[in-house]
């Protein structure tokens, strides 16, 4: 074990934390996905360590049981983080995975343990108009393409296999989505920093402008590139997963 790790890693965690950096920021993956969607994250940005946050149904955890809501995943993952709530940290979110990053803002003020310098989302419209994400309303045939299409961007060449599981585990996970409902905003005590990709098809800025009733202070950015160009961790990118820390 390297100076300054603890002694236990969650199953909700892929990466042993440490006590050597002076805040945090979590990774929340998008549906389908899990932790390696943050794999060429480096281990810290600055002083800033990185924590994806890996959900049950997936990869390492695809023997244990789905999560089921939104809600339930923040309350599951409410304890895991208690103690790593020691020092300044921020929620990053990913498309849906901005979803129950929000719900676990929500969670922890609801258990009186401290809250995120800041909470970041990518690429994704705010709760209220989750449902109108146009990936929900996708035929399993349709979501099926879209997995073998991230596969290969990826430069992986699609095994049957290999998009069975994956397509299991995003119909799970679209389930969870089509059933969120948040009908009526409600503001967190956090800033908001709102990201959209130039050359996201999906999702352009007038679709995040919703994220304006969850808090006073909401900031929008646009960066380039695509959906999934996040995962390289583009140095636009990194400027915004670092500028949120206490000086």
């Amino acid at each position: 074990m390297t100076s300054g790790s603890t002694a236990a890693v969650s199953p909700w965690f892929v990466r042993p934390h440490t006590t050597l950096h002076p805040a945090r920021i979590f990774g929340f993956p998008f549906s389908g996905s899990g932790a390696s969607a943050f794999s060429a994250w480096p281990a810290a940005l600055d002083d800033v360590e990185v924590c994806p946050v890996q959900f049950p149904g997936r990869e390492n955890r695809l023997g244990h049981p789905h999560y089921g809501t939104f809600e339930d995943l923040a309350a599951g993952l409410a304890e895991p983080l208690q103690p790593l709530l020691d020092r300044p940290y921020a929620f990053f979110g990913h498309c849906s995975g901005a979803l129950p990053a929000y719900e676990t803002v929500l969670r922890l003020a609801e258990l009186g343990l401290p809250g995120p310098e800041c909470l970041i989302v990518s690429g994704q419209p705010a709760p209220h108009d989750a449902a109108s994400d146009p990936m929900l309303a996708m035929t399993e045939a349709q979501l099926r393409g879209e997995v073998e299409s991230f596969v290969r961007s990826r430069g992986i060449e699609p095994r049957p296999d290999m998009i069975d599981m994956g397509l299991s585990v995003l119909l799970r996970d679209h389930a969870a989505a089509r059933a969120y409902r948040r009908p009526e905003p409600v503001a967190i005590r956090c800033p908001i920093v709102v990201l959209h990709w130039r050359d996201d098809p999906d999702v352009d800025l007038d679709a995040l402008q919703g994220w304006r009733q969850y808090s006073d202070s909401v900031d929008f950015r646009t960066l380039d590139g695509g959906r999934y160009d996040f995962m390289d961790a583009p140095d636009e990118l990194r400027k915004s997963l670092t500028d949120w820390r206490p000086r």
